[in-house]
């Protein structure tokens, strides 16, 4: 149990390191490069740098405003929450600002700029939109809106995506308001930030769907039937090595008329190559029927999240 748990320790912050990774490389090389606005905390404090001509770089103003939300976090969503968190913004900030400075300027161009603002949006909405999913789905986050986001969506079933998408909106819109200048030293025109805030929206529709398919297919379900006549040793198997709940149902072949035990088993998508050479090894000639299923609730997955009354009817 040591070792697994280690395993799965090391297992949780090698993803995360590598969304955080995914995410900032997606920004370094392809958005900032291009003068684009995106969402989030990251979004805010682009603005921040284009401001200020560099003076103020991404990753001092992601740490500072995270820093705040972070300790809300710390309050609602646990402890094991804001040690992912803490260590996904630390990571996140040294390398906006690392990246930018190491990554060759020939090699940007090259791979970015010449390739136009619109592949470069798509390329880095990808990016982004991946290393969110990736880091939420070991209990971390990339910080800001994220963070407002599991918030909420501790409490209602709100799609994390949709809730990033909204906030995103309003803070790339704000970048019309604030003056932008180029790494020379220009001043971006309004024309300019105008076409920018159309790529900003592009951006975030394409970073929501990303985060939205991401998780989805990392939480996805499916539902097994299990004819077997070695049909006990399945499913001592299933619960000591998967650590799934089997239920057997009371069943009957119709052509043989013989009775038998039908194991249904509901597990993620992930586990099934698994649980199906499990079976395999145990009985070759077993039955097994998968179907994926919408929605799996209690205790080992989903969790009914409704909002809090604050009436409660005394009369039901």
């Amino acid at each position: 149990m040591d070792s697994k748990k280690v395993l799965h320790f090391f297992k949780e912050y090698f993803l995360i390191t590598l969304g955080i990774l995914l995410y900032v490389l997606g920004w370094t090389i392809f958005l900032v490069p291009n003068n684009l606005v995106g969402g989030g905390v990251t979004g805010v404090s682009s603005i921040i740098q284009y401001a200020t001509g560099g003076v103020i770089k991404i990753g001092y103003s992601y740490f500072a405003i995270n820093a705040i939300l972070l300790i809300a976090a710390l309050f609602i969503l646990g402890k094991s929450f804001g040690t992912k968190t803490v260590y996904a913004i630390i990571i996140a900030s040294v390398g906006l600002n690392l990246f930018q400075t190491v990554i060759p300027h020939d090699f940007v161009q090259t791979l970015a700029i010449d390739n136009g603002k619109l592949m470069c949006v798509i390329i880095g909405g990808i990016m982004a939109g991946a290393g969110i999913g990736m880091t939420i789905s070991q209990g971390g986050s990339t910080g800001g809106t994220d963070i407002i986001a599991l918030i909420v969506n501790k409490y209602r079933n709100v799609s994390p995506g949709r809730m990033i998408l909204a906030m995103d909106v309003v803070i790339i819109l704000s970048s019309l308001l604030v003056p932008s200048y180029l790494p020379d030293g220009s001043l971006v025109p309004f024309t300019d930030k105008i076409i920018n805030v159309v790529y900003g929206l592009v951006l975030i529709a394409i970073c929501s769907s990303v985060l939205d398919i991401y998780l989805s297919g990392s939480r996805q379900s499916v539902q097994l039937f299990i004819l077997s006549h070695r049909y006990e040793e399945i499913a001592d198997a299933i619960t000591r090595d998967l650590h799934r709940g089997v239920t057997a149902l009371d069943g009957k072949g119709w052509f043989t008329q013989a009775d038998t035990q039908v194991l249904m088993v509901l597990t993620r998508k992930t586990d099934l190559n698994i649980l199906l050479k499990m079976i395999k090894v145990i009985d070759p000639d077993a039955f097994v029927s998968v179907s994926s299923v919408t929605g799996v609730y209690g205790k080992g997955f989903e969790t009914i999240k409704m909002a809090r009354s604050k009436k409660k009817n005394q009369n039901l």
